[in-house]
């Protein structure tokens, strides 16, 4: 998906210097930078003119060799141009610490932030949105509410009847001003400028890094050629009981209508698996969004 670019202007360079546009950008390294280790010389001010923007994007990673930090404002840098925000985009206050060496755990770990963007934008697949037994309607009354729900059916951000207002990055904006995506980042994909080819997008809370849709054909094999990994994840054949209406609430509404399907794709319950990549050719457990459910990974596999 091409997304409209004469909103920013990216101007990356090694060392400080300043662009001369209403779209100004000054970096020290650019986003992906594997200088001092992968991701650890990112430090970046962009203005987005976005409308919906209209503010700098501020991030910075660095890495001792425990620990890699995130300091950023949650600001996107790149378009924002459809998207029905019930809350306007501001500025966070983010510091967020991983580990720069991550190992797996014994068990996976379910998650609802499961990391960042290396822009400092959340990644955020879930919703607090909900829909009693006996829902009617996605309409005010009707027996869902897209915050802070308290009722058994959870509401899908992507692919079901309630629409959150996502723009064409799978992103919105919580109460408190937070951007965050739902699923493929493809704004900031189509900034990154890698085309068809492992994308590393972010790093998850466990310090394991993200990918977007690419991966290798075989996992181990950096020659084997690139395509869209898929998760194995699924639809129910038949609806969970007590569910509402499948009529009015088609299948992949709620997050209860997809089941995991060990071996049916590519990657495994957390939407990971382990396998060279660009940035680690020796090989290491990576995360994956998708284009299908869960898109964003529901869970990390490594120690937190």
């Amino acid at each position: 998906m091409q997304h409209p670019r004469s909103f920013f202007l990216s101007c990356a360079v090694v060392v400080l210097s300043a662009c001369s546009s209403t779209d100004a950008e000054v970096v020290t390294a650019p986003p992906g930078s594997t200088a001092d280790g992968v991701a650890c010389s990112i430090n970046s001010t962009s203005f987005n003119s976005s409308p919906k923007v209209n503010a700098s994007n501020t991030v910075k990673w660095t890495c001792t060799s425990t620990t890699r930090t995130m300091t950023g404002n949650g600001i996107p840098d790149h378009p924002v141009v459809m998207g029905n925000f019930a809350t306007p985009i501001s500025a966070q206050n983010l510091t967020i610490s991983f580990r720069f060496t991550p190992s797996l755990g014994t068990a996976a770990v379910t998650t609802g932030n499961p990391g960042y963007a290396l822009n400092s934008v959340k990644f955020d697949p879930g919703t607090a949105g909900t829909c009693a037994s006996n829902a009617t309607s996605v309409a005010p009354g009707g027996g869902c509410v897209a915050a802070m729900g308290t009722d058994p059916w959870r509401l899908e951000a992507i692919g079901g009847a309630f629409q959150f207002g996502t723009d064409e990055s799978n992103a919105h904006v919580q109460p408190n001003g937070q951007y965050h995506y739902h699923g493929l980042p493809e704004a900031y994909i189509t900034k990154l400028n890698k085309g068809q080819a492992m994308t590393l997008v972010g790093f998850a809370v466990d310090g394991f890094p993200i990918y977007a849709r690419y991966g290798y054909v075989s996992a181990t094999n950096a020659s084997s050629g690139i395509k869209a990994v898929t998760s194995s994840y699924r639809l129910k054949a038949t609806p969970s009981a007590g569910r509402p209406s499948v009529t009015i609430f088609p299948m992949g509404t709620f997050t209860q209508d997809y089941e995991y399907a060990a071996g049916s794709g590519d990657l495994d319950e957390c939407n990971g698996r382990t396998g060279v990549t660009p940035e680690y050719p020796a090989g290491i457990y990576h995360y994956y969004i998708t284009s299908t459910y869960p898109y964003v990974q529901r869970c990390v596999k490594g120690t937190v």
